[in-house]
C-alpha cells in the first residue's frame, strides 16, 4: 500500500499581507472593538456635538449606545474594505480611525456628568496644542533637509521657553521676549552645528547632551535668579489674542484658525514660508541637493558646509520661537523642563510628515487633537483613569510612528558628517 503525500498550497498568495492589509486587519480590531465594548458601556444618554465655542447653539444628538455601535460598524466597514482590496490607506485609515474616535466619545459622552462637546472649542485647543510641535518639527525639516540630524529640538524649544519668559519680564515686552526666544533656540543650535559639522561628532549623541545641557542649564537659572525674584524675572507679559472679524465666528473652524496669537498666526506662515521656499527657491534646492548628495553639490560651486551651518541656525530660531509659546502664552513665566516631551513627539511629527513642511504641520494636528481629547475627556469627569488619559498624545505618537508611517526615506546624505575634499 502505497501513500501519496500532496502539498497544500495557501489560498493566500505570497505578498498578501501587506502594510495596507495588516493596517486593515488592526482596524477592523478596533472596529469591533467599538461596536461590541463601547456599545455595551455606553447608555442611551445622548451625546451632542455643538459647532460652537460653548455647550449652546447648534449641533447634532447621537444616541450614545446606537452612536457608539454605528460608528464601530462604519469603522469595521473601513478596515474590512482596506483588508481586502488593500488601497485607498490614507482614507480607509482615516476614516476607521475617526469612526473609532467617535464611537469612544459617544460611550464616554454618555456616561459622563457632561454630555456636550464644543467642537469650536475642541479645534481651537488642538491647534493651540499643535503650535510648540509644528515650530518644532519645521526646524527639524530645515536641519535634516540639509543633512543634520536634530535630535535637540526638546532643548531648542526649552531654551527659546526660557529666554522668552526672562527678556520679556525684564524688557516688558513681549516682542523682545520672542526675539530673545528665537536668539536662545538660535545659540543652541549654533553649539550643534559646530559639533555636528566642523568637529563630525555623532549627531544623534550632540542633540541628546544638548537637551541634557538645556534642561540643566535651564533649571539652575530657574532657581538661583527667578525663583527668588518672580516679579522681576519670571512675571513676562502674555501674547494678545487678535481675533479677525467675521472670520473668527466662521463655526468649528473660526476659533481655531482666526481667533489666535501671534503664534497661532505664525504658525500658518511659517509652513506656508518653509514649504514655497524650500521647493520654489534656489536656496530650497541647494538645501535639498546637499540634504542628498553633498558631493555632487559640492562639485556644481554649493557651499555645502556654509549652507548646512547657515540652516542649521535658522531651524534653531524657529523652533525657539515656538518655546516661546510655552512661556508667553501656554503660562505665564518658566518652570522647570516645562516642555515636557514636546520636542520628541515634533521629532515624530517631522519623520510622521516624511520630512515635508505640510506633512509635519498636519502630523502636529494629529498629535495636538490627542492633547484636546484628553483635557476634554479628563474635563468631563471621564470614567477612564486620568493617568491613562493622559497617555493618550504619546501613546499616539508611538501608534503613528510605528503603525501608520510605513517606510519613509530620509534625505540620503542625513547624519553622515561631510569631508571636503
Amino acid at each position: 500500500m502505497t501513500t501519496s503525500t500532496m502539498d497544500v498550497e495557501l489560498a493566500v498568495p505570497t505578498g498578501y499581507w501587506t502594510r495596507a492589509r495588516k493596517t486593515g486587519a488592526v482596524m477592523t480590531g478596533l472596529g469591533v472593538l467599538a461596536t461590541i465594548v463601547f456599545g455595551a458601556l455606553a447608555t442611551s444618554e445622548a451625546a451632542r456635538f455643538a459647532y460652537g465655542e460653548t455647550v449652546e447653539g447648534k449641533g447634532i444628538d447621537i444616541p450614545g449606545n446606537l452612536g457608539a455601535i454605528l460608528f464601530g460598524l462604519i469603522a469595521v466597514a473601513a478596515g474590512l474594505t482596506l483588508l481586502f482590496t488593500g488601497r485607498h490607506f490614507g482614507l480607509l485609515v482615516g476614516s476607521a480611525l475617526l469612526a473609532f474616535i467617535i464611537s469612544a466619545l459617544c460611550w464616554q459622552m454618555s456616561v459622563s456628568t457632561y454630555h456636550t462637546m464644543p467642537l469650536g472649542s475642541i479645534a481651537a485647543i488642538t491647534f493651540t496644542a499643535a503650535i510648540p510641535f509644528i515650530f518644532g518639527s519645521l526646524g527639524g525639516v530645515l536641519c535634516e533637509r540639509t543633512g543634520v540630524v536634530n535630535v535637540a529640538i526638546e532643548g531648542q524649544l526649552l531654551t527659546g521657553a526660557f529666554f522668552g519668559a526672562l527678556f520679556g519680564t525684564v524688557t516688558g515686552s513681549f516682542w523682545l521676549g520672542l526675539l530673545a526666544a528665537m536668539i536662545g533656540g538660535a545659540l543652541l543650535s549654533a553649539i550643534l552645528a559646530v559639533f555636528a559639522i566642523k568637529y563630525l561628532v555623532d549627531q544623534v549623541v550632540v542633540g541628546i547632551v544638548l537637551n541634557l545641557f538645556a534642561g540643566g542649564l535651564t533649571a539652575f537659572f530657574y532657581e538661583q535668579v527667578m525663583r527668588p525674584d518672580t516679579d522681576t524675572y519670571n512675571f513676562p507679559v502674555r501674547v494678545p489674542t487678535w481675533p479677525i472679524p467675521g472670520l473668527s465666528e466662521i463655526p468649528v473652524l473660526g476659533p481655531a484658525l482666526f481667533n489666535g496669537t501671534i503664534f497661532s498666526y505664525g504658525s500658518l506662515i511659517a509652513v506656508a514660508v518653509v514649504t514655497l521656499t524650500l521647493f520654489r527657491t534656489r536656496w530650497g534646492l541647494r538645501t535639498r541637493a546637499v540634504g542628498e548628495h553633498p558631493a555632487a553639490a559640492d562639485t556644481v560651486g554649493i557651499r555645502v558646509l556654509g549652507l548646512r551651518y547657515l540652516n542649521v541656525l535658522i531651524a534653531g530660531l524657529v523652533a525657539g520661537f515656538g518655546g516661546a509659546y510655552f512661556s508667553l502664552q501656554s503660562t505665564t513665566g518658566f518652570s522647570k523642563y516645562m516642555v515636557s516631551g514636546a520636542g520628541f513627539i515634533a521629532l515624530a511629527a517631522m519623520i510622521f510628515g516624511r520630512w515635508n513642511p505640510i506633512g509635519a504641520f498636519l502630523a502636529s494636528l494629529f498629535f495636538g487633537f490627542f492633547g484636546a481629547l484628553t483635557s476634554f475627556l479628563v474635563g468631563i469627569g471621564s470614567p477612564i483613569p486620568s493617568q491613562f488619559l493622559n497617555m493618550l498624545p504619546y501613546v499616539a505618537t508611538i501608534f503613528a510612528v510605528t503603525g501608520l508611517i510605513g517606510r519613509v526615506r530620509a534625505p540620503a546624505a542625513d547624519g553622515k558628517p561631510y569631508v571636503k575634499g
